[in-house]
């Protein structure tokens, strides 16, 4: 198990493992039978990627609006007097009309050969209001001692991005210094092999999937194929 480290500015910033939020952005405690409404949590990929990284939390007691008025950007909150530290105040900017920055003071030591990227909440891919922050993608470097400020996309023309108090605003993932991997085609034999896996897993789902078998509200239907060899492939892995 590798250790990643952190230091603030502020313990407020309260960085921890990304959570699914149930009830909450994370969908409604539906459960998974007929006549439920589909949630996000029902699907393994993604509650396996929202909870990868590493989640942000807002810090302030009082919320900030991003807005975009007559193509000019507007940050409205009561920042009130500056604090004694020293740090930029108010620590959010304008960055071109089109993007704008925080200066979070965040410090994450990662183990030699790892990185870690910033990259939006989880929330935001399931926020039907629109009002959920986007933080812009970013690799910083293991010998970078500290991220002294996070970008955002600036919301488009009439539309409003919300920080509230204790909210998760993005997420950092660690991940290796160096994409060092290349793209080819697969040889014959190896496409025959992966083709001959998907077509197992097709001519056995109905096995696979027995007692698991749901209609959704939308007339979806769903099954645990995927949850039960994702589970099989883990107890493998730890060799039992």
């Amino acid at each position: 198990m590798s250790t990643v480290k952190y230091r603030l500015n502020d313990p407020r910033l309260a960085p921890r493992r990304t959570k699914l939020e149930i009830p909450g952005w994370a969908g409604g405690r539906e459960p998974r039978t007929d006549g439920s409404r589909e949630q996000v949590w029902h699907c393994v990929p993604f509650s396996e990627g929202a909870q990868y990284g590493i989640e942000l939390f807002y810090p302030y007691a009082f919320e900030l609006h991003v807005t975009t008025r007559d193509g000019r950007l507007h940050l409205d909150a009561d920042w009130g007097e500056p604090p004694d530290s020293g740090v930029q105040w108010p620590p959010f900017r304008n960055f071109g009309d089109t993007f704008y920055t925080y200066q979070i003071l965040l410090d994450l030591k990662v183990e030699p050969g790892m990185a870690v990227r910033t990259e939006p909440h989880p929330r935001f891919y399931t926020d039907r209001t629109d009002t959920v922050p986007i933080a812009v993608p970013a690799l910083i470097r293991n010998w970078w001692p500290m991220m002294f400020f996070c970008v955002f996309k600036a919301p488009v023309e009439g539309r409003t991005h919300i920080f509230r108090p204790n909210e998760p605003f993005a997420q950092i993932i660690v991940i290796p210094e160096e994409a060092d991997f290349q793209l080819e085609p697969m040889g014959e034999e190896e496409a025959a092999e992966r083709e001959l896996q998907a077509r197992r897993i097709y001519s056995n789902r109905p096995k696979l999937a027995a007692g698991t078998e749901w209609t959704s509200s939308t007339d979806t239907v769903f099954d645990g194929t995927y949850r039960h060899l994702h589970r099989a492939a883990k107890e493998k892995a730890r060799g039992t």
